[in-house]
């Protein structure tokens, strides 16, 4: 501690730097399941991410009944087929090539949404940028991301999808919005380059673009 501010040590800063370089976009899994317990410890990481005004605006939806697993996959491949048709020749080749959801066999699925309506926090900071309750619960899904990360359990974001049609299937609430469907699991193989990096889809920058004004 220093003058009153929490510090950390080299150990863990560097620690730190690798958890954040080997979380990675997770597409096959396991069928193993996850320990309750476990699934819990990660799922209160919600509970301390920064939200805008307070408002704690994400909620989260485990998907376990067939019929919605069912209808979140249907949804899933009709996306993708769409996806696919937007391509041309060979880009179209390397689309049909990538392995894009790990849905069929990651052991549970979540879905996460903002509630727009909250009246938790009052709007304040909101008002001007509602939008920030959605970039809150983006920060609350990367806090998840990183404590399921640390205890070797992979976590895959599906973003082909009709994100209204899912809402509907769901029978979710008309004010939120979806903003993650994530797959959980145990990964099958681990690996610290981007798996579309691996598929030659596109390659990471590897440094960070920076403007000054």
């Amino acid at each position: 501690m220093t003058c009153g501010v929490r510090t950390f040590s080299d150990a863990f800063r560097s620690d730190f730097a690798a958890l954040l370089h080997w979380r990675r976009d997770v597409r096959a899994f396991r069928t193993d399941p996850v320990d309750e317990a476990l699934l819990s410890e990660c799922l209160d990481a919600f509970l301390t991410a920064p939200s805008v005004g307070l408002s704690e605006p994400w909620r989260v939806v485990r998907v376990t009944s067939g019929s919605a697993r069912a209808a979140a996959l249907a949804n899933f491949r009709a996306a993708n087929a769409e996806a696919l048709e937007s391509y041309e020749e060979e880009r179209a080749t390397a689309y049909a090539r990538l392995k894009l959801s790990g849905m069929e066999r990651a052991p549970v699925h979540l879905v996460v949404c903002c509630d727009d309506s909250t009246a938790k926090g009052s709007g304040l900071g909101a008002r001007t940028m509602p939008e920030m309750r959605r970039y809150s619960v983006v920060a609350a899904i990367t806090q998840f991301w990183l404590a399921a990360r640390t205890h070797g359990l992979g976590v895959g974001w599906v973003s082909i999808l009709d994100p209204e049609r899912l809402l509907r299937d769901l029978a979710l609430p008309d004010a939120w919005r979806l903003v993650g469907y994530l797959c959980v699991g145990w990964p099958e193989a681990e690996d610290d380059t981007p798996e579309l990096a691996r598929a030659g889809w596109d390659a990471p920058r590897g440094h960070l673009p920076l403007w000054e004004r």
